[in-house]
């Protein structure tokens, strides 16, 4: 069973004898008309109606009767103030009568107070569906605005619809394979309304991204150290999504180090080493301006010696000075590779999806200058252009690995397709 049959279900077309058949189950004959009444049956309702109106009226007659006996009755005897208050005096409780009752209603209401309201953990499918709310109704609203502004599947039909992907952030290429595809579905099946193709066109969103179904999204932890890589510019979340991560591997036993090797940026060693802080793993930093190859190098060498299950390398993104990066990511390599000659096993590249396109021009420029196994996705809570992974699966296919939700420290996860993609297309059929 496809990626598509496993999220919406298999579309099965219903034989033309259960739609005949049905269709005459249904058909009403009978009228609504009401049958008209006989003279007899006429008189015997309206004497009825009066029985009902003469019996309302003797009621309404008693009502009256009884509230003017009770203004008959004798008044109230007024009691002098000075009475009452000596009434009062006379009974007032001692203060401390019973005080170990007066303990217990004091405990009791300080429980009342304070209540403990237990956090409601997300489910990943819940994180998936917050996170792509805004791509999800920006994408619907749109879809929905294209169908019910034609009637007719044209030329200007499949023109528009190509111009509604490309403002999708799916990509250009993405959207002119996806209007050809409907072109030749729209022939095949002789579709002649715009409502026949809605189902079509998001088995063909579905099928883009599942292609030969071959993934790989999983992470290539090893047995024993796993190195990851993680390139990105500065500003999409790079250093954030390491310290997540960190946090998230600790949680799972894991025993994590961190390495600050974007040495030239004082605020990004300094921003990492307070991650290490908060979530209590040690970080590898090197003085001020030093060889980013050099703090490597010995991150490496005490990850093998403290017997570290999992190294995370935060490195520069100045992608402004091509040349020079692509050198010091060459140089991070084989330094690397001199302590672990298999590593990296991972080199993710940080991408905002907020960026939308221009996440995809950073993802080809990185993928010239170092080889990337995965993309870390950051900010898909707040943005609508998540199409983006459509778009760099169809024209780069780097799986996307790792996708942030949010800003909470637990908000980061292993990327999942199928989630994915009910995420963003739930209710659109």
């Amino acid at each position: 069973m496809g990626l598509f049959d496993r999220l919406f279900g298999k579309k099965e077309e219903p034989k033309i004898e259960e739609v005949v058949k049905e269709a005459l189950e249904n058909l009403d004959l009978s009228e609504d008309t009401e049958p008209a009444l006989t003279e007899a049956e006429e008189i015997l309702q309206e004497e009825a109606e009066f029985e009902i109106v003469e019996q309302a009226v003797l009621q309404e007659e008693e009502i009256q009767d009884t509230v003017e006996e009770n203004n008959n009755l004798e008044p109230v005897v007024e009691v002098p103030q000075e009475e009452i208050e000596e009434l009062l005096n006379s009974e007032e409780v001692p203060e401390e009568e019973n005080p170990e009752l007066e303990e217990a209603v004091e405990e009791n209401n300080s429980e009342v107070l304070e209540p403990e309201t237990p956090r409601v953990e997300e489910t990943v499918q819940e994180k998936y569906d917050r996170s792509l709310k805004k791509t999800r109704t920006g994408f619907g609203a749109r879809l929905n605005a294209f169908f019910a502004n034609f009637r007719s599947v044209d030329e200007e039909f499949f023109e528009e619809l190509e111009e509604l992907l490309i403002m999708s952030d799916v990509g250009v290429q993405v959207a002119s394979n996806l209007t050809e595809e409907l072109r030749y579905e729209a022939k095949l099946e002789n579709a002649k309304k715009p409502d026949a193709l809605r189902r079509v066109i998001i088995e063909k969103l579905v099928e883009l991204y599942e292609k030969d179904g071959n993934y790989d999204e999983s992470i290539h932890f090893q047995d024993g150290l796993t190195v990851m890589l993680f390139v990105g510019v500065n500003g999409v979340g790079k250093t954030t999504s390491i310290g997540k991560l960190a946090h998230r591997y600790k949680q799972a036993g894991k025993k994590v180090m961190l390495v600050a090797a974007d040495t030239f940026r004082a605020g990004a060693v300094a921003q990492l080493a307070e991650w290490g802080r908060r979530v209590d793993v040690p970080v590898v930093t090197g003085p001020e301006k030093a060889d980013p190859a050099s703090v490597v190098f010995d991150g490496m060498e005490r990850a093998v010696a403290e017997g570290i299950d999992i190294l995370m390398i935060d490195t520069a993104g100045r992608l402004q000075n091509k040349d020079n990066l692509m050198a010091e990511l060459e140089k991070i390599g084989r330094i690397i590779k001199r302590v672990v000659p298999e590593a990296p096993h991972e080199t993710f590249l940080a991408l905002d999806a907020s960026t939308g396109q221009n996440a995809l021009v950073q993802a080809k420029e990185f993928s010239k200058i170092t080889p990337l196994t995965g993309i870390v996705l950051t900010k898909i809570d707040g943005t609508a252009r998540g199409g983006v992974v459509l778009a760099i699966r169809e024209e780069l296919n780097i799986p996307v690995k790792l996708i942030g939700f949010g800003e909470k420290i637990d908000d980061i996860g292993e990327f999942n397709s199928e989630n994915f993609m009910k995420g963003l297309l739930e209710g659109l059929l």
